[in-house]
Protein backbone atom coordinates (compact mmCIF):
# COMPACT_ATOMS: atom_id res chain seq x y z
CA UNK A 1 0.00 0.00 0.00
CA UNK A 2 1.26 3.49 -0.90
CA UNK A 3 2.33 5.68 2.01
CA UNK A 4 4.01 9.04 1.78
CA UNK A 5 7.49 9.09 3.30
CA UNK A 6 7.38 10.85 6.70
CA UNK A 7 9.84 13.55 5.65
CA UNK A 8 7.80 14.39 2.55
CA UNK A 9 4.66 14.45 4.68
CA UNK A 10 6.31 16.84 7.16
CA UNK A 11 7.80 19.17 4.53
CA UNK A 12 4.78 19.48 2.23
CA UNK A 13 1.02 19.87 1.92
CA UNK A 14 -1.07 17.66 -0.36
CA UNK A 15 -2.53 19.57 -3.30
CA UNK A 16 -4.24 16.61 -4.97
CA UNK A 17 -3.78 13.58 -7.18
CA UNK A 18 -3.10 13.02 -10.83
CA UNK A 19 -3.73 9.58 -12.35
CA UNK A 20 -0.32 8.27 -11.18
CA UNK A 21 1.09 10.84 -8.78
CA UNK A 22 0.23 12.69 -5.61
CA UNK A 23 0.95 16.41 -6.02
CA UNK A 24 2.56 18.14 -3.05
CA UNK A 25 3.43 21.76 -2.32
CA UNK A 26 6.70 22.36 -0.51
CA UNK A 27 6.32 24.34 2.68
CA UNK A 28 9.42 26.41 1.76
CA UNK A 29 8.03 29.77 0.68
CA UNK A 30 11.24 30.91 -1.03
CA UNK A 31 10.45 29.05 -4.25
CA UNK A 32 7.30 27.93 -6.09
CA UNK A 33 7.89 24.22 -5.58
CA UNK A 34 5.68 21.25 -6.39
CA UNK A 35 6.60 17.61 -5.92
CA UNK A 36 5.13 14.59 -7.72
CA UNK A 37 5.14 11.24 -5.92
CA UNK A 38 3.94 8.16 -7.81
CA UNK A 39 1.36 6.37 -5.65
CA UNK A 40 3.14 3.01 -5.83
CA UNK A 41 4.46 1.31 -2.69
CA UNK A 42 8.20 0.88 -2.18
CA UNK A 43 9.10 2.73 -5.40
CA UNK A 44 12.62 4.18 -5.47
CA UNK A 45 13.64 4.76 -9.09
CA UNK A 46 11.98 5.86 -12.34
CA UNK A 47 13.36 2.82 -14.17
CA UNK A 48 11.57 0.56 -11.67
CA UNK A 49 8.27 1.69 -13.18
CA UNK A 50 6.75 -0.22 -16.07
CA UNK A 51 6.94 1.49 -19.44
CA UNK A 52 3.35 2.75 -19.34
CA UNK A 53 3.87 4.28 -15.88
CA UNK A 54 7.16 5.83 -16.98
CA UNK A 55 5.30 7.53 -19.81
CA UNK A 56 2.49 8.59 -17.48
CA UNK A 57 5.01 10.08 -15.04
CA UNK A 58 6.55 12.08 -17.87
CA UNK A 59 3.11 13.30 -19.02
CA UNK A 60 2.24 14.40 -15.48
CA UNK A 61 5.63 16.03 -14.94
CA UNK A 62 5.33 17.96 -18.20
CA UNK A 63 1.77 19.02 -17.36
CA UNK A 64 2.84 20.34 -13.95
CA UNK A 65 5.83 22.15 -15.45
CA UNK A 66 3.61 23.70 -18.13
CA UNK A 67 1.15 24.97 -15.49
CA UNK A 68 4.02 26.44 -13.48
CA UNK A 69 5.46 28.11 -16.57
CA UNK A 70 2.13 29.53 -17.75
CA UNK A 71 1.12 30.86 -14.34
CA UNK A 72 4.46 32.12 -13.03
CA UNK A 73 6.59 32.96 -16.10
CA UNK A 74 9.83 31.83 -14.43
CA UNK A 75 13.29 32.09 -15.93
CA UNK A 76 13.63 28.30 -15.61
CA UNK A 77 11.70 25.26 -14.38
CA UNK A 78 14.02 22.83 -12.61
CA UNK A 79 12.85 19.22 -12.48
CA UNK A 80 14.82 16.72 -10.46
CA UNK A 81 14.51 13.26 -8.98
CA UNK A 82 16.91 13.32 -6.05
CA UNK A 83 16.57 10.84 -3.27
CA UNK A 84 19.59 10.86 -1.02
CA UNK A 85 17.55 11.77 2.08
CA UNK A 86 14.13 10.50 0.97
CA UNK A 87 14.45 7.24 -0.95
CA UNK A 88 10.79 7.23 -2.08
CA UNK A 89 10.64 8.27 -5.74
CA UNK A 90 9.59 11.90 -6.02
CA UNK A 91 10.12 14.57 -8.67
CA UNK A 92 10.77 18.15 -7.63
CA UNK A 93 9.41 20.91 -9.88
CA UNK A 94 10.85 24.28 -8.88
CA UNK A 95 10.14 27.53 -10.68
CA UNK A 96 13.35 29.55 -10.64
CA UNK A 97 13.81 33.26 -11.07
CA UNK A 98 17.00 35.28 -11.55
CA UNK A 99 16.00 37.19 -8.41
CA UNK A 100 15.38 34.16 -6.15
CA UNK A 101 17.37 33.41 -3.01
CA UNK A 102 19.66 30.80 -4.58
CA UNK A 103 19.98 31.87 -8.23
CA UNK A 104 21.85 30.67 -10.22
CA UNK A 105 22.88 27.79 -7.96
CA UNK A 106 20.84 24.87 -6.70
CA UNK A 107 18.24 25.54 -4.01
CA UNK A 108 19.39 22.73 -1.70
CA UNK A 109 21.52 24.11 1.09
CA UNK A 110 21.62 27.63 -0.35
CA UNK A 111 19.42 29.20 2.32
CA UNK A 112 17.57 27.82 5.34
CA UNK A 113 13.94 26.97 4.51
CA UNK A 114 11.41 29.73 5.15
CA UNK A 115 8.13 27.91 5.79
CA UNK A 116 4.84 29.48 4.83
CA UNK A 117 2.85 30.58 7.85
CA UNK A 118 -0.41 28.67 8.26
CA UNK A 119 -2.21 31.82 7.10
CA UNK A 120 -0.12 31.81 3.88
CA UNK A 121 -0.11 28.06 3.30
CA UNK A 122 -3.83 27.44 2.80
CA UNK A 123 -4.22 30.15 0.11
CA UNK A 124 -1.15 28.76 -1.70
CA UNK A 125 -2.58 25.23 -1.69
CA UNK A 126 -5.93 26.55 -2.95
CA UNK A 127 -4.18 28.54 -5.68
CA UNK A 128 -2.29 25.46 -6.91
CA UNK A 129 -5.50 23.42 -6.86
CA UNK A 130 -7.11 26.06 -9.04
CA UNK A 131 -4.13 26.20 -11.40
CA UNK A 132 -4.00 22.41 -11.76
CA UNK A 133 -7.77 22.04 -12.25
CA UNK A 134 -7.33 22.02 -16.03
CA UNK A 135 -4.81 19.16 -16.01
CA UNK A 136 -6.37 15.93 -17.24
CA UNK A 137 -7.25 13.64 -14.35
CA UNK A 138 -6.39 16.07 -11.53
CA UNK A 139 -8.43 15.53 -8.35
CA UNK A 140 -7.94 18.15 -5.63
CA UNK A 141 -7.36 16.88 -2.10
CA UNK A 142 -10.12 17.45 0.40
Amino acid sequence: MFELHPRLAADTRVVGDLPLCRVLLSRDSQYPWLILVPRIAQLREIHHLGEADQQQLMRESCAVAAVMEASLHPDKINVGALGNLVPQLHLHHVARFACDAAWPGPIWGAKPPQPYSEAQLEPQVALWRERLAGVDGFIPAQ
